[in-house]
């Protein structure tokens, strides 16, 4: 069998591995922003923290995790024993923000340290201000339970003493423990696979394929750069406010395309805010990858290859490096979201055919909490809701999808009503939110919801006020609308908000479309 056909099946190999991880965290969890949204991601390092394959997951866990299994060797000096299996959040430390947990366990073959099964996922509170642990915060401290490295497995066994203090931390422990235990089955079953694959292809195969998956992936990656125009090419765009009364943050980005390799300078962007949209570094590296990968490597494997012609430059202390101890749980869900519109509009210039309008340019994050009438029992309720996509040179923009930094799902309506006091009163497309153009943007989603018990609401959102670019004369798509109905009358609420609502009580969610492209003929 040629070299050629031989990195195919590897390829395969390991991300079938990453996908089972998946399947069986899914599979087992308790939350349905787990097991119905899939808001998780798993993936296979070499012994350096490398990334070797990855399943198609969330784009903003994938770029950033790499440094997360970095931070575990690092704290543990690579000291490590079969069935020991590191926890770890703190986003200061190549996470993400604190309710995404990353796991990361070592695989050993015949006492031999080779590589790193980890898994990363979207726990629905990890305390902190407000339930969903999401909240208009000015500190990492309001966050939640920030989680250096630590063994939560040794040997083979669960560190106790952990689990107690961490679930004494949350509103929801019962569910918590549930979903931690399903991410140690994930790697286990990781770990499993990868000895199985070594057993039936021998090790030195294994191991010299997950290397060259790399180099065949960086090759790639460097002659498609080479095919694009050298020069410098600027875009800036805005976060519309930080929560605290902040408004239009800029992000702003120099992109250098030189000979094979690409520079993305951010140096000029705005400090740090005072409220949580600041992204730490690794959200900013995530942005910058899944926008290359989508525009030059989407057929390729995803590993660390794809990465090494790739020069990041960052100001410590701006929206897009943030500096300990500033509050980031927005930096993942929204900051992220303008980065790629940012990368995407300075593409456009390069590459103009290639490039599509801004899609909704947020992920309209809901978090609800309460006590739930049917047992008395705390509850938190988390979700992201999909949006337009942008229009490009192909064609119109889809309507009512996620996009970019997320992939997940949209909850459904029986799950959602079946777990919680709340019920969906309309859940529909947006019509004629998409910008105008040759092609249209994709349209928005509205959902409503009514709750059935006294709750407090959380909503961090984008493109209320500043819309979706179109490009090349398209038209920018309908901005956002956040709504509270009570008893008193509805209310437009801005973009970031945190309320008390009754029971009874609505929010509605109005998302915004994408971006059109170019003029109508």
């Amino acid at each position: 069998m040629n070299s050629s056909i031989l990195l195919e099946v590897f390829k395969n190999a390991f991300s079938s591995i990453a996908e089972e991880m998946g399947l069986v965290l899914q599979r087992t969890a308790f939350s349905p922003n787990i097991k119905e949204r899939r808001d998780f991601s798993c993936a296979v390092f070499d012994k350096e923290g490398n990334l070797v394959a990855q399943a198609a997951h969330i784009p903003v866990h994938l770029g950033s995790m790499p440094l997360s299994v970095k931070e575990a060797i690092k704290a543990f000096k690579g000291e490590f024993e079969e069935g020991d299996m590191v926890v770890l959040n703190d986003p200061y430390m190549g996470g993400t923000h604190l309710p995404d947990i990353t796991l990361v366990a070592p695989f050993f073959y015949k006492g031999e340290l080779l590589f790193f099964l980890a898994n990363r996922a979207h726990h629905a509170d990890v305390g902190g201000a407000t339930p969903g642990s999401m909240p208009l915060s000015t500190s990492i401290f309001q966050e939640g339970f920030i989680i250096p490295p630590l063994k939560l497995m040794k040997r083979g066994e669960l560190n106790e003493d952990f689990m107690k203090v961490f679930l004494r931390n949350v509103r929801t422990p019962e569910e918590r423990e549930g979903d931690f235990k399903a991410q140690i089955m994930a790697n286990i079953t990781g770990i499993k696979r990868l000895r199985e694959l070594i057993e039936r292809e021998g090790i030195e195969k294994v191991l010299f394929f997950s290397k060259e998956l790399m180099n065949y992936s960086e090759r790639i990656i460097r002659e498609r750069i080479k095919a694009l125009p050298e020069g410098e090419y600027e875009f800036e765009d805005y976060m519309e406010d930080d929560g605290y009364g902040r408004k239009d943050v800029k992000i702003h980005l120099k992109l250098k395309v030189e000979k094979e390799k690409l520079i993305f300078d951010f140096s000029k962007s705005d400090d740090q805010t005072r409220g949580g949209i600041n992204a730490v570094r690794a959200i900013t590296l995530s942005a910058v990858y899944y926008a290359v990968i989508s525009l030059l490597g989407s057929d390729i494997p995803v590993n660390e290859g794809c990465f090494r012609p790739l020069e990041v430059i960052t100001r410590k202390g701006s929206v897009v490096d943030a500096e300990f101890p500033a509050g980031v749980a927005g930096g993942n869900v929204e900051t992220s979201q303008r980065i790629v519109d940012v990368v995407l509009g300075a593409f456009s210039k390069a590459i103009p055919e290639k490039v599509p309008a801004a899609s909704q340019g947020t992920m309209n994050h809901v978090t609800i909490g309460g006590i739930n009438p049917e047992n008395g029992e705390p509850f938190t309720y988390y979700e992201t809701i999909g949006g337009g996509m942008g229009a490009s040179a192909k064609g119109d923009g889809e309507s009512a999808v996620h996009s970019h930094m997320t992939n997940t799902l949209n909850t459904p309506i029986e799950a959602l009503e079946h777990y919680y006091p709340i019920l969906v009163t309309e859940y529909s497309i947006r019509k004629g939110s998409g910008g105008e153009g040759m092609h249209r943007g994709g349209d928005g989603i509205v959902r409503e919801y009514e709750f059935l018990t006294d709750v407090e609401v959380t909503v961090l959102s984008e493109r209320r006020r500043l819309a979706p670019y179109g490009l090349f004369g398209g038209k920018p798509g309908m901005p956002g609308i956040n709504l509270i109905k009570t008893e008193e009358g509805e209310k437009e609420m801005p973009s970031k908000f945190s309320v008390y609502l009754k029971k009874g009580d609505r929010l509605r969610v109005e998302t915004p479309g994408g971006g059109g492209y170019m003029k109508e003929e």
